[in-house]
Formats: C-alpha cells, sequence, structure tokens
C-alpha cells in the first residue's frame, strides 16, 4: 500500500503569475522558480477565487467560494462548522505546521490557524518564531522567548482591533504613521527568515524520521507594497533607481501613503511612476525567489521528495495601475486574479507539463484531502475536484474556473473619507463575479460580471492584458459565460445555506477591551 504522502503547502502571497519568467515575462530574475516550474505541473490559467487575502486564504483552507465561506471581511472568522484543511489532515494523523508572513492570517482571530499543532507568525509587533531562530545569545533565548510570549499575548488582541476596526483602520493609515507599522510592526512579516526557518525545520525531522506524514504551510509576503527590497536586486532590474533621484522619491512617496495602495486612480501613472512601480515589484520578485532556492533545494534534496507533493500557488495578484487600480480591492481583471500555480508530486505525476485548462485554486484544497487518503472526512469532493483529474484531461469544472470579488468595507470607508467621488465612478460598491473558460482546443474567454449583469467579455488568448471588451461582437459567448456565472452563484448559496460561515469577530470581549483600555486606546 502506498504511503500517504508528505504535503508541502507554499502560498506566496500577491505574486502575479505574468511577473515569473515561467509565465513568460521576460525579464524576470526567477531562476529558483523557473527550475522548480520546469520540473512540475504548471497550470497556465490559475484563477484565485478572490482578490484579496481573506476570502482567498479561507476558499484554499476550505475549498469554498466566498460566497459559501462567507469570511469576505476582516471581521469575519471562519464558523465552526466549516473543516479547516488543517484541521482534516491533523484528523488524518499528519504533523501540521505553519510559517506565516501575513499578519492577516497569523494574527486575526478569523478561524485561519485552527488545525495547527504548531503555527509560527512573523509578521506582527512581537512575532512567534522557532526557538533556534532567535538571535539572542543562547543563554538569554528563555527569558527573552518568555517576555516576548508575555508581550504577544498584550499586543496580538490590539493588533486584532487595528484590523478590524474601521476607525482604528483609518488611522493606520495616516502617512506619518505608515512606516512605523509597515517596518517595526513587521508588516510584511521577515519572510527571508521564515525560509531559514522551514529549511532548518526539514532538517532536522529528516534526521529523526517521524511516524506521521507532514503538512507544512508557508506564506510569503514579500511582494506586497511597500517595496525595499535589498539594492542587489533593485540594481538587477531597476539599476536607474541608483542615479534617479526623482524615481526614488516616487518610490519613497508610495511606501509612505498607504491609503493609496488599495484604491482607483483619480489620474493614470505617469511613465516613471509606472516605471517604478512595476520595476521596485519585479525587485521584490527576484528577491523573494533568491531565498526561496535554499528551500526549493532543501525539498529536491529530502529522502521523501519521490513522496511529497509540493504546492506552490498565490492568494491574488496585484494591480500597478493597470485599469486605472492599484493594488487588489475591487477588480476581477487579470493583474489580481490570474495567479501562478505550480504542483510537483514524483511518486503520481509522471512528467512535467503546461495545463492550458482554467482551474480554481480553490482545488487545492481538495488536491490534498485526495493525495492524503482523506476518504472518510465526509467530503465528497475531495476526490471530485482534485487538479489531478485536469492533468489526466479530465476537469470536473467543464474547463471554467470563477473568481468572487467582494469590496474590502474597510478600504471602501477609508475612500468615503479620502476620496469619495472615486467610490460611484470606479463602482467600489459593486460585486463582481468573473468566469474564465477555455481549452487547448478554444481560446481562454473572460466574462465579468457586475453586480449580477454582464460587464466585459475577454479574449485572453489574444488579449491576455484585457484591453479589448469583445462584449458586442460576441453576444452568444457572453450568454453561456453569464448563464455560468449565475449557476455558480447559485450554487455557492445553497451550499451556504448549511454553515455557519462568516461569523463576526467580536470586538466587544470584555477582556479584549480591558487591555486597550489598560494601555490607552480606550477611556
Amino acid at each position: 500500500m502506498q504511503s500517504r504522502p508528505d504535503i508541502i503547502f507554499i502560498v506566496l502571497d500577491t505574486q502575479r503569475a505574468d511577473r515569473l519568467g515561467c509565465y513568460g515575462h521576460e525579464t524576470a530574475v526567477t531562476p529558483h522558480l523557473d527550475q522548480f516550474a520546469r520540473q512540475s505541473v504548471l497550470f497556465e490559467q490559475a484563477i484565485s477565487p478572490a482578490q484579496w487575502t481573506i476570502p482567498s486564504h479561507a476558499s484554499m483552507f476550505t475549498g469554498l467560494y466566498p460566497t459559501t465561506h462567507q469570511v469576505t471581511q476582516s471581521s469575519q472568522s471562519l464558523g465552526p462548522d466549516t473543516p479547516h484543511l488543517a484541521e482534516l489532515l491533523a484528523g488524518q494523523g499528519y504533523e501540521t505546521i505553519g510559517f506565516c508572513n501575513n499578519p492577516l492570517v497569523g494574527i486575526l482571530n478569523n478561524g485561519f490557524k485552527r488545525g495547527f499543532k504548531t503555527f509560527y507568525n512573523y509578521g506582527g509587533a512581537f512575532p512567534s518564531v522557532p526557538h533556534e531562530s532567535s538571535r539572542s545569545p543562547w543563554p538569554l533565548k528563555r527569558l527573552t522567548s518568555a517576555y516576548t510570549q508575555f508581550l504577544r499575548r498584550i499586543s496580538y488582541p490590539i493588533q486584532n482591533f487595528f484590523g478590524q476596526s474601521d476607525l482604528a483602520f483609518r488611522i493606520s493609515l495616516n502617512a506619518w504613521l505608515t512606516p512605523l507599522w509597515s517596518k517595526y510592526a513587521n508588516f510584511k512579516g521577515q519572510n527571508a527568515r521564515s525560509v531559514r526557518d522551514v529549511s532548518h525545520f526539514l532538517r532536522q525531522r529528516d534526521k529523526r524520521p517521524s511516524s506521521k506524514p507532514l503538512f507544512l504551510f508557508l506564506n510569503l509576503m514579500e511582494t506586497h507594497l511597500p517595496f525595499w527590497p535589498p539594492a542587489e536586486f533593485v540594481n538587477k532590474v531597476a539599476p536607474y533607481m541608483q542615479e534617479n533621484e526623482e524615481a526614488r522619491r516616487i518610490m519613497a512617496a508610495w511606501n509612505r501613503e498607504s491609503f493609496r495602495w488599495p484604491a482607483p486612480l483619480a489620474e493614470p501613472l505617469g511613465e516613471l511612476e509606472s516605471r517604478v512601480l512595476s520595476d521596485m515589484y519585479d525587485a521584490e520578485v527576484a528577491y523573494q525567489d533568491d531565498y526561496l532556492g535554499e528551500l526549493l533545494g532543501v525539498l529536491n534534496g529530502r529522502a521523501n521528495q519521490h513522496n511529497t507533493l509540493t504546492l506552490i500557488v498565490a492568494d491574488h495578484g496585484d494591480g500597478l495601475g493597470e485599469h486605472n487600480f492599484m493594488g487588489h480591492a475591487f477588480v476581477a481583471y487579470q493583474e489580481l486574479v490570474h495567479v501562478p500555480l505550480l504542483m510537483q508530486w514524483p511518486e503520481r505525476i509522471a512528467r512535467p507539463e503546461r495545463v492550458t485548462t482554467p482551474v480554481s485554486t480553490r482545488r487545492v484544497f481538495h488536491t490534498m484531502l485526495d493525495a492524503a487518503g482523506c476518504a472518510d472526512c465526509g467530503l465528497d469532493e475531495a476526490n471530485e475536484l482534485t487538479l489531478l483529474h485536469t492533468v489526466n484531461g479530465r476537469d470536473p469544472e467543464q474547463n471554467t474556473a470563477y473568481s468572487e470579488i467582494y469590496p474590502p468595507m474597510n478600504f471602501v470607508r477609508t475612500l468615503e473619507k479620502n476620496q469619495p467621488d472615486l467610490l460611484e465612478s470606479y463602482r467600489c460598491l459593486a460585486i463582481r463575479r468573473a468566469a474564465v473558460c477555455g481549452d487547448a482546443a478554444q481560446p481562454a474567454r473572460k466574462l465579468i460580471q457586475v453586480d449580477e449583469e454582464p460587464d466585459e467579455l475577454f479574449n485572453l488568448t489574444v488579449d491576455p492584458l484585457e484591453l479589448q471588451d469583445e462584449m458586442a461582437q460576441f453576444p452568444e459567448e457572453t450568454a453561456v459565460l453569464h448563464r455560468d456565472i449565475k449557476r455558480m452563484a447559485q450554487t455557492a448559496k445553497i451550499k451556504r445555506e448549511d454553515l455557519a460561515a462568516g461569523t463576526a469577530v467580536d470586538l466587544d470581549d470584555k477582556q479584549l477591551r480591558q487591555q486597550l483600555r489598560s494601555l490607552g486606546y480606550l477611556d
């Protein structure tokens, strides 16, 4: 009988597919991910079920679309009857461990850490990291660890408050405060350090073989604003930054003015501004690839490498001025929902290949459960929706992938205060849905629906940047995809009725209020 595989699940937070060499970016500096891709199944049209961190992670952890799991805002948490990937794998005897850099996943009390026996969080004011990762001299490690745990118990409720309170969120976006929380509160985590710790963990674990298979989750947040990659990578990608004072001033302004990160643009970016943001994003991608090289080398050299399922995916992409939007808050264009998805499992996948069929990245949930032999989890869809079916030419979702775009209301309320005129003109309160459909024989077409009405149709095969709306020319294709989206939305709503998902996080918790009051945050 085949033993259950180790499962390595790596999420590259905010990583666009089109900025990796393996996805066709001609100037990408991504040799390690490109090499991994050459040994893997690469899904050319992987589509995220949502456009930002919280609903996308909730979908990958549950296999459900946002309408069903209902975790579409930072003030919501997974309901108790919504099975979490780590819980299900732990129930199958897996050792479950997480290494996370995004505070929306690692700090907020939203149920995302359920099922992990060990969960290290590198974001926030007082990160929790492996004992051996501490930089303190060994005699002080225990004292330092105890003190940090004490500070963490105090700080986590406060950080939850800032993440879930609209007023606190708006205050935090002040340009003078942004450099403080983004750097000193580890907004982007400590990504390179976390990769070193994962590599060390795997080396040490392999020295003392465990009877349990491993499920390891890693979230990296390198490519999110603010952009401050090491000079080595800036010089590789954007050498002009060294001499061009105006370019440096532009980047400094964007790093400071966080209220602009998720907003529509009142005016299109200037030529230099667009180039700086694009190139600095690519420099972050190059830096991330560089330190990932150590981990990918460790994975390739493990004794159990042949029976290890490794999935590398992004939760969403990022807008860099395309379609007059920055960030990843409001729209369903490809720069937000088209993400990398690489899958490697030598035991079951005989050869590397590129799959053109559109697939939803929420199906990583089903793929991992099916690999773990989770036949008794009560989830019939685990076997039905594994990505292995698509690899073998039998796509269970009729070559179609969907996205649901629920606007993050804390960003909406920030716009209401700072740029209210943009809310209506850019339809920032609208719920958008999109469907991408196609196969090797047919062009990939994409319909975007706004508030349940067809809005734009694109031929992604010839127009990957989504510049030419074809709704008027192709009414039949529009009608078919519109029916598909309506059917998907209705199915998601029916499934929702069986769940108590989307539970509101209780900000009125007595202990939380006492801690905030003792520190001067409340009267």
